[in-house]
C-alpha cells in the first residue's frame, strides 16, 4: 500500500464520498488548552469513514469478482460501508456481525441491502465463519482493515486533512486517529507522510484494549486479553493488522488510551459545541485531545471523529454524564 494507491482510490471515490469538514470550537480549545480541529467523518455516508475503504475495495475488483457478491465481517461500521458500496455497484453483500453489536448498526446494514449473519464473538470464530461463506457461496471477502485497497480508501481522509489544514495555514500538527485494526490510522499516516510530512499521526484506543499502543512500544504485535467489555465496540480488535502494523510502526508516534467515561464526555461535548453526533469508538481521538493534554506534543491537534452510529440509550447516557 502506498500513496499512489491512495490517490487512485481517491479518483475512484470522486462523486461518491463526502469531503467531510474540519471543524473547530473555541470552547473545545479552552478545555484542551490548545487548538483542536475535528475531522468529522461521522458525517460520511453510513455515518463513518468505513464507506471510503469499502467503496475503494469493491471498485477495485473485477466485474466478475463483484458479480459473485461481497462478504464482510464487522461490528457495524464496516458492515454498513460494505452494504452501501455493494448496493451502489449493483451487487449483493453478506455481512457477518457480532450479536452484541449496537442494534442501530445491525438494522442499518439490513436496510442498506446487506444480508446479516450474527455470531457470538466470545465463542465463535468469525474468520472461520467467513472462510466457510467464501467456500460455500463463492463470495469475495472485503476485510475491515487488512486489505491494501481498504487502507487506500481510508487514506483519502488523510488527503483531505492535508488540503484542509493547509487552507487554514496549518502544516505542523498532531493527528489523533481512532484506532481498531489500524486501517484508518495507517491510511491517514501514509497520506500525510506524502502531503503534510510535518504532521505526526498517533492512534487512540479504549483503555484495556490498547493493543496498538503497546505494539508500538514493543515493536511487535501485542494482543488484548479480552475481545469485549468496552462501550467503544467499533474499535475493539484483538491486535493490529498484519498489513497495517508495519505502516503504523514506520509512520506513527506513540499511542494513547482513553476511558469509557472520557469517550462519553467527548460525545457530549461534540454535540454541545459542534452539533455533531459521535459513537464511543468514534469519539476516543477527541477524548484524547481534550483530556490528555499533558501527554500531547503539539500546539495544534487534529482529532478524527471516525463514526457517529450510536444507539439512543448510549447517546442518552453520554448526555447525562457530568463534565
Amino acid at each position: 500500500m502506498n500513496i499512489d494507491m491512495i490517490r487512485a482510490a481517491d479518483a475512484r471515490l470522486q462523486g461518491h464520498k463526502r469531503v467531510t469538514p474540519l471543524l473547530s470550537s473555541p470552547f473545545l480549545d479552552e478545555i484542551a488548552g490548545r487548538r483542536v480541529l475535528i475531522k468529522a467523518e461521522c458525517l460520511q455516508h453510513t455515518g463513518s469513514f468505513k464507506f471510503r475503504g469499502a467503496f475503494s475495495a469493491i471498485s477495485a475488483l473485477s466485474a466478475a469478482q463483484r458479480a459473485k457478491g461481497i462478504l464482510a465481517f464487522s461490528s457495524g461500521n464496516h458492515a454498513q460501508g460494505v452494504a452501501l458500496a455493494a448496493k451502489l455497484h449493483g451487487v449483493p453483500s453478506v455481512i457477518i456481525m457480532p450479536k452484541d453489536a449496537p442494534a442501530i448498526k445491525i438494522n442499518n446494514t439490513r436496510a442498506l441491502g446487506g444480508e446479516v449473519i450474527l455470531y457470538d464473538r466470545d465463542t465463535e470464530d468469525r474468520d472461520a465463519l467467513g472462510e466457510a461463506m467464501e467456500r460455500d457461496r463463492g463470495l469475495t471477502l472485503v476485510r475491515p482493515f487488512d486489505d491494501p485497497q481498504v487502507i487506500a480508501g481510508q487514506g483519502t481522509a488523510g488527503l483531505e486533512i492535508a488540503v484542509q489544514a493547509a487552507d487554514m495555514g496549518i502544516s505542523d500538527a498532531q493527528v489523533l486517529v481512532c484506532c481498531g485494526g489500524g486501517g484508518l490510522t495507517s491510511g491517514i499516516a501514509t497520506a500525510l507522510a506524502a502531503d503534510a510530512p510535518k504532521m505526526r499521526v498517533c492512534p487512540v484506543e479504549p483503555a484495556g484494549f490498547d493493543d496498538t499502543a503497546r505494539s508500538l512500544v514493543a515493536g511487535t504485535h501485542q494482543t488484548n486479553a479480552q475481545t469485549s467489555g468496552s462501550i467503544c465496540d467499533a474499535i475493539v480488535t484483538p491486535s493490529p493488522g498484519k498489513l497495517t502494523f508495519p505502516i503504523l510502526k514506520d509512520l506513527c508516534a506513540r499511542g494513547y488510551a482513553v476511558t469509557d467515561e472520557q469517550a462519553l464526555k467527548a460525545i457530549k461535548l461534540a454535540f454541545q459545541r459542534l452539533k455533531i453526533v459521535l459513537e464511543p469508538g468514534g469519539a476516543v481521538a477527541l477524548a484524547a485531545a481534550l483530556f490528555h493534554g499533558d501527554a500531547l506534543s503539539h500546539d495544534t491537534v487534529i482529532a478524527v471523529a471516525s463514526g457517529g452510529n450510536i444507539d439512543d440509550d448510549m447517546f442518552r447516557r453520554a448526555l447525562e454524564v457530568k463534565l
